[in-house]
């Protein structure tokens, strides 16, 4: 599975927006993977930040 997958569906198990280092607890990924995959679907808009630093799905 990709990292963006992963991570997206990190978030969605969730169910609140997270910051990237409760991502890397569920995912168990490495931060710079996360932090990469992060940004990929911050300019995809697949993510957005309704609280500074925390995100969730656009999309629920």
């Amino acid at each position: 599975m990709e990292a963006k997958e992963q991570v997206l569906q990190a978030m969605c198990k969730a169910g609140e927006p997270v910051n990237a280092g409760k991502v890397v607890e569920l995912t168990g990924l490495d931060r710079k993977v996360v932090d990469k995959a992060m940004a990929d679907l911050k300019k995809e808009g697949a993510i957005v930040s309704p609280v500074r630093c925390k995100w969730e799905p656009a999309v629920k």
